[in-house]
């Protein structure tokens, strides 16, 4: 089963995560890349909304398990971990506005996925945005550093850093971490409806001031 599934709205890019909790390891990154580069070479007009199948989970961050079980703890760290900065280090810096429809739980690698966003629509009934680093003893590294620091609210951002909060969507709305907490339903209408909008911006300018807003990347490339 593929880890992601790529589509197209008009100038809208929908993403859609499709494998239950959508932990990252070697072949789901592989796929993001592939459909990242489409949305990247594509022209015209463009837009990219990232969200998941499953009602339950956004993403559960690194499979750790299968990991483990397949290459173990040194291969993690010094392997598979600087895969996922490259990625989250792209997504940081991608070219077209982002989107994230965050319709469950967003954990760890994926709550820096989420923070990676422009935008963020959350389900205001379930799910918890939450970075447990701290307890389970996984600092992070430079680049997840700076983009927790993207989530609007510094000091929001600062908390959760350093205490695992693991919040709701009325409560990230609240202490400036989303944009848009919303039921289930329109989790994803809001998202693409923001995503179209934003579409109809020149997509070079865009990218511009977007690279340059997040120039603190510029350190990693």
């Amino acid at each position: 089963m593929s880890a992601v599934q790529l589509s197209r709205e008009g100038a809208v890019w929908l993403l859609t995560m499709t494998q239950g909790d959508n932990r990252f390891n070697d072949a789901s990154l592989a796929e993001w890349h592939q459909a990242l580069d489409t949305v990247e070479t594509s022209a015209g007009p463009a837009a990219l909304v990232i969200t998941s199948a499953d009602p339950k989970f956004f993403s559960n961050g690194i499979d750790l398990e299968g990991i483990f079980a397949s290459h173990g703890p040194e291969y993690l760290l010094n392997t598979f971990v600087p895969k996922l900065d490259a990625f989250l280090l792209r997504m940081a810096r991608f070219p077209v506005p982002v989107v994230m429809a965050i319709n469950g739980h967003a954990y760890a690698g994926g709550a820096l996925l989420a923070a990676t966003g422009d935008f963020r629509v959350m389900r205001a009934d379930r799910g918890r945005f939450c970075f447990p680093e701290v307890d389970i003893k996984l600092p992070f590294t430079p680049i997840m550093d700076a983009i927790v620091k993207l989530l609007p609210n510094a000091q929001s951002a600062w908390t959760m850093a350093v205490t695992a909060a693991a919040w709701g969507g009325e409560e990230c709305l609240q202490r400036g971490v989303i944009d848009a907490a919303v039921s289930e339903s329109e989790v994803l209408p809001s998202a693409m409806a923001m995503a179209q909008q934003l579409a109809g911006k020149d997509r070079a300018t865009y990218a511009v001031i977007k690279r340059r807003w997040r120039s603190a990347f510029e350190a990693f490339v």
